[in-house]
This record gives structure tokens, C-alpha cells and sequence, in this order.
């Protein structure tokens, strides 16, 4: 038997300056199945123009956000206005929230459609979230490689594919020392969904 195949017992990245969880499992493939199916069609997906550079574009990925309150959220000179939280959404919470401890306001959603969609290289650090925010990361559909690197050590580098029905917990300083990205993949041609919870006060 595996020992990564329970809840019970999460992957501690070996990552210094930060606190990284994963937990393989922690919806079963059935659940992560019918979950991913209505993520996809009761979200209010947007596709929202992105400047890079001085030059705007439309940005890699459908996005969605959620939450209990009505507090707007900025990154990247795009501000979303969030939606009611969703049952759905809310069934996810509670089983995140019983294993962190945590109480999270908000949710951002991404919808990467295949492996052309992307997220660069960033760190969930806006001031909104607060000094060493906790960042809970679901992933359901395609599997998908995140990079990990240093901010200031170049040789200090990690890459972990999410599976299907996986929670990443990042938490302590990992966002003040740590960028991370979804880089792009010729080799994904399905969808993944991506929810990030996290906490807007």
C-alpha cells in the first residue's frame, strides 16, 4: 500500500525559506470525476485582457472568482469583483478548511483549456492577502507539471505534476522567497481546473 494514497498523510517538500504540502488523493477519482464536470459548467468563466510589457493581450487561461464577501481582488493590473460562493464550492472549502485549519474568504478559479493556456512566473504575495498568506490549491482534470524557484538563489529549483483530485497547501514564507508558474505543454491537449483558495479580509 502507498503511503502518500490517505489524507492522512500529505508530501512535505523538501524547499528551504518555505511550507509546502501536497496531498496525492485528496478526492478520490471518483469524486475529483463528477467534481470536475460541474466545475466546468456552473462556474462563470471570463477571459480577461492582461498587459505585459506595455502590451496588452488577452490572458492565457479562463478565470472566475468566488467568495462570502464582497471584497475585489487585484493582481497583475486585472481587479475581479467576486460571485457567491457555489455549493459546490463550498463542499470543497469545508473539506479543505477541516484539514488546514484554516478559514478561507475567497477563491480564485482557472480554467486552462489545453496545454497552450499557462500561468507565468509570480508569487501570490498582493497585499490584499496579507503578510505569509496560505494558498490552498486544488486541481481537477489534466494533469499538470508546477515549477517551483527561488527568488534568490538560482540553483534552488522544484517541479511537482498535480494530479487529478490533489491539494496543494503553500503557507509561511513560501510566497516572500518563492515564484511559481504553469508553464505551457505541447503535450496537454485536455483541461484542467485549478482552485485556489485563499484569505481577503
Amino acid at each position: 500500500m502507498d503511503l502518500f494514497n490517505t489524507i492522512q498523510d500529505p508530501i512535505h517538500l523538501d524547499m528551504p525559506d518555505a511550507d509546502v504540502i501536497y496531498y496525492p488523493n485528496f478526492f478520490s477519482h471518483q469524486e475529483a470525476n463528477s467534481i470536475f464536470k460541474k466545475l466546468l459548467n456552473v462556474i462563470q468563466w471570463q477571459q480577461d485582457d492582461i498587459t505585459v510589457f506595455g502590451k496588452t493581450h488577452l490572458q492565457p487561461r479562463l478565470t472566475a472568482l468566488y467568495a462570502n464577501n464582497d471584497n475585489p481582488y487585484s493582481y497583475s493590473n486585472i481587479t475581479m469583483k467576486p460571485h457567491p460562493f457555489t455549493k459546490e464550492l463550498l463542499l470543497i472549502k469545508g473539506k479543505i478548511e477541516t484539514i488546514s485549519k484554516t478559514e478561507f474568504t475567497t477563491c480564485l478559479l482557472n480554467l486552462y483549456r489545453n496545454g497552450k493556456d499557462s500561468n507565468g512566473w509570480h508569487a501570490d504575495n498582493e497585499k490584499e492577502l496579507g503578510k505569509e498568506p496560505i494558498i490552498a490549491s486544488v486541481s481537477f482534470g489534466e494533469e499538470r507539471w508546477f515549477h517551483f524557484k527561488h527568488k534568490n538563489k538560482s540553483d534552488l529549483k522544484k517541479k511537482l505534476l498535480l494530479q487529478h483530485g490533489s491539494l496543494l497547501i503553500m503557507q509561511g514564507k513560501t510566497q516572500e522567497y518563492w515564484l511559481h508558474q504553469i508553464p505551457k505543454s505541447k503535450k496537454v491537449l485536455n483541461p484542467r481546473i485549478n482552485l485556489t483558495f485563499r484569505i481577503i479580509k
